[in-house]
């Protein structure tokens, strides 16, 4: 991606990142609207910030460093912890009459794996965001958190590990008669 990143260019650098930083918001906080509120945050300080920016790094890179430390002062607000609610406490509940089973199934296993995603420490949910879901280089996760190619490999490896025994406790795994991998929820 080609961008320039002189001070008028700020609608077309916005244009080209808002998709990408609204993907990456969204998997790493796990709630569309919040995920929404932080991208204009993020939005807000690129305005503030085009000015000043260097270069040092891709707009990208950098647009990516400050969707992260927006998302960060987000969990590490008191008044706006994301809190895990159990199903039946849910406000809105679909009527499961109405789901088939392949949905219940996906459903679940989503919501077992944004729990331990909830639950990582923030460097080790934006290591695996950045790089099992939004496909970034450890070069470029690195820049983007302030962090060694080292630390974010120990990071991302770090957070696997916890995310598959955290699985592991809470899930049995297993392939269907018609080997389709299912979850099933430990009680």
């Amino acid at each position: 991606m080609d961008v320039s990143v002189e001070p008028q260019s700020f609608e077309r650098l916005a244009a080209e990142l808002s998709p990408l930083l609204s993907r990456y918001l969204r998997r790493y906080v796990g709630d569309p609207a919040t995920a929404d509120d932080l991208l204009q945050e993020t939005l807000i300080r690129m305005a503030k910030g085009l000015p000043e920016f260097e270069g040092r790094s891709s707009p990208k890179t950098w647009a990516f460093a400050i969707a992260t430390r927006v998302a960060a002062d987000h969990f590490r607000s008191p008044g706006r912890r994301l809190g895990i609610v159990d199903v039946e406490e849910a406000d809105e509940v679909p009527d499961p009459a109405r789901l088939i089973d392949e949905q219940l199934v996906v459903d679940e296993m989503n919501t077992c794996i944004r729990q331990v995603i909830d639950s990582l420490p923030e460097d080790y949910r934006a290591a695996v965001v950045l790089h099992d879901l939004e496909g970034l280089s450890a070069v470029q996760i690195a820049e983007i958190c302030g962090a060694s190619v080292a630390t974010v490999k120990i990071r991302t490896h770090r957070a696997r590990k916890r995310l598959k025994e955290a699985l592991d406790k809470q899930c049995d795994f297993f392939h269907d008669s018609e080997n389709v991998f299912r979850c099933h929820r430990r009680s």
